[in-house]
């Protein structure tokens, strides 16, 4: 039974194609309609279970009457029929629609529901471009993804199991009273209307005092992240202080808005009491005046007494409820900032995969800026033959990187195109594109998982030996051997810790290096490859690269001139343009820019433009 239950959502199947919306009932309703059905079947047991609620009552008010009408020895005889439909009521229909109930919350909608919500959350996140998770803190990006789920389906579930009920257990307790006596109906009718006038002037405002502590908890979360992250350099430069005072300030916002929070809260509940106080006299207060007109007999005063009762105890877990659902509605509000973003950069409807067969780059006329900012790229025309290894070389900030960016199509042109085989990037699979293109970036990051692991991220259908040589090939088997972490697992299977902090800025260039051997894609980028490498290290990863290197398009990005000397050609670049290219010597003859460099750098060290900006270099 419970295994039935549980299989109803297939938690893990592929999200609807198009983004969450950004309307708040658009957003509910993009989840909701996935799992329909169990909802129409949830709303309808509340349903059935709360007219039984309403009709118990009542039931013991007639059963008051027959009492009270008969003589002991014919109570079965005339209370018999009215005695097995309560029984019936109480012993099968409610306990049976209670346990349906539950197993519809507990073991479709609770687990399978939520994680649905975050799979999806995330599998949508994941998919947005590079400069989505440039502008924001991760650590807030991870929480808004993974809190979202639960106060999604808690609004839902709180909706169908205390707002849904009473409005139902209200409607048939009025209709049941107003039968009798339409003013023994009203204490309860006006007490509705002014539980509802409560609700609507505290519930907005708790709705945004939950927002804002959704909010405060989120940011304190990226600080959070951001400052362990980046724990190396807070105690490098003795700065415990200063992050404690920074994280400091954001739980001391997490504080205020929460006792702001928790004051509305209170004040509600001061209402709550005192309307439930006036609504239970003035109820009482009408029964016996009813009664005393005799307008009213005592099953039917015993009901409305029950019925109130009833509504009074239901109030305050419904208030709740009801509270419950306004802030976590503005949890889902704020994590909507983050999910409901429509995808941009996404594959064009007809995209085919990228088919290299010789590996020519082409840049035709490529401009590109950062927002509205000046131009990074100005009108860039170069071509990259089949097999060319190509230097782009200049200042930081004259859009190197930039340009491989966009060639990875982490960004895309303002004006021109970009070809590969004569194929427009923007008309091919994303995925497909990347594939076949290596990379070894300056600012190499592991993920926290084992060596083998990442260097086989590269081509994860390669065997054991293909990994070991490209370590070896990558002069990265050495240290690998020597390697244990603090769980006792050695060499390829220990873990490199968050973004790789357990190794050197050498070694993760080292494994970054292996994983692009395996890869072994047929154009290949090296962005600033060996800056993290000593002299001999790098000289015998010298050797690897042009190991690697045969037979495929390079564009290789150095600082270090003397890295780039074995290219075909250099690229020099200024102000987002191409202003020359040749071989080494012949750009040494010229006089020009690179010569200027060449001379002036000492040490590997180019001196930046002054104000230059190059975003992702």
């Amino acid at each position: 039974m419970f295994r039935y239950f549980e299989t109803r959502i297939d938690f893990m199947k592929r999200p609807p194609e198009e983004s969450p919306p950004d309307t708040l009932w658009g957003f509910y309703w993009h989840f909701i309609r996935q799992a329909k059905g169990l909802f129409f079947a949830l709303f309808a047991i509340g349903f059935v279970l709360a007219v039984v609620e309403a009709l118990v009552p009542y039931l013991i008010g007639q059963l008051v009457n027959a009492l009270s009408q008969t003589s002991p020895e014919g109570v079965l005889r005339e209370a018999g029929p009215l005695l097995l439909l309560m029984a019936g009521m109480i012993l099968i229909v409610r306990p049976v629609g209670t346990l349906l109930f539950r197993l519809l919350v507990n073991h479709s909608l609770a687990v399978s529901f939520t994680n649905m919500v975050h799979w999806q959350n995330y599998w949508h996140a994941v998919r947005q471009p590079l400069n989505f998770f440039q502008e924001d803190f991760a650590g807030r990006i991870a929480n808004r993804v993974l809190q979202t789920g639960r106060p999604l389906r808690e609004t839902i579930l709180s909706v169908a199991r205390a707002v849904w009920q009473i409005l139902i257990f209200g409607a048939a307790s009025i209709g049941l009273l107003a039968t009798q006596d339409i003013r023994l109906a009203m204490p309860m009718a006006g007490w509705f209307v002014l539980y509802a006038a409560l609700l609507v002037y505290f519930l907005p405002r708790i709705q945004v005092r939950s927002r804002e502590s959704s909010e405060a908890r989120s940011a304190v979360t990226g600080k959070v992240v951001d400052s362990f992250t980046n724990m190396m350099t807070v105690k490098l430069f003795g700065r415990r202080r200063d992050e404690d005072a920074y994280i400091s300030e954001g739980y001391r916002r997490v504080n205020d808005v929460f006792l702001r929070q928790q004051r509305m809260n209170t004040m509600y509940v001061a209402g709550l009491v005192f309307l439930n106080a006036v609504f239970l006299v003035a109820t009482g207060a009408v029964a016996v005046w009813l009664f005393s007109l005799n307008r009213l007999d005592a099953g039917m005063m015993t009901t409305a007494l029950l019925l109130s009762t009833q509504i009074v105890s239901m109030s305050g877990w419904v208030g709740f409820e009801i509270m419950s659902i306004f802030e976590n509605v503005g949890t889902v509000q704020e994590g909507m900032k983050t999910i409901a973003r429509p995808l941009t950069m996404q594959d064009k409807p007809h995209a085919r995969p990228l088919a290299v067969t010789r590996g020519e780059v082409r840049f035709e006329n490529v401009s590109f800026s950062y927002g509205d900012g000046e131009r990074v790229i100005e009108r860039m025309n170069l071509t990259i033959r089949p097999g060319e290894k190509i230097g782009l070389v200049g200042r930081s900030g004259v859009g190197k990187t930039t340009l491989v960016n966009l060639l990875l199509r982490f960004f895309e042109p303002q004006e021109g195109r970009i070809l590969i085989d004569g194929q427009d990037v923007a008309d091919v699979l994303e995925e497909s594109l990347r594939s076949q293109i290596s990379v070894v970036a300056q600012d190499t990051s592991l993920l926290h998982r084992s060596i083998a692991e990442n260097i086989l991220y590269g081509r994860p259908d390669a065997g054991e030996e293909a990994m070991r040589e490209a370590a070896r090939q990558a002069h990265a088997a050495e240290f690998i051997e020597r390697l244990a972490d603090s769980k006792g697992r050695r060499a390829y299977e220990a873990h490199v810790g968050e973004r790789g902090v357990k190794l050197s800025d050498g070694q993760r260039q080292r494994i970054a290096i292996a994983r692009v051997i395996l890869k072994d894609a047929p154009i290949l980028v090296l962005d600033e490859a060996t800056s993290a490498l000593d002299s001999e290290v790098e000289a015998a990863i010298q050797e690897s690269l042009a190991t690697l290197m045969q037979g495929k398009t390079v564009i290789a990005i150095a600082h270090r001139l003397s890295t780039l000397q074995l290219m075909d050609r250099l690229i020099v670049m200024d102000e987002g343009r191409l202003v020359e290219e040749g071989a080494h010597e012949e750009l040494l003859d010229r006089g020009g820019i690179y010569a200027g460099l060449w001379a002036r750098q000492s040490g590997g060290f180019l001196a930046p433009r002054k104000g230059a900006r190059d975003a992702v270099a």
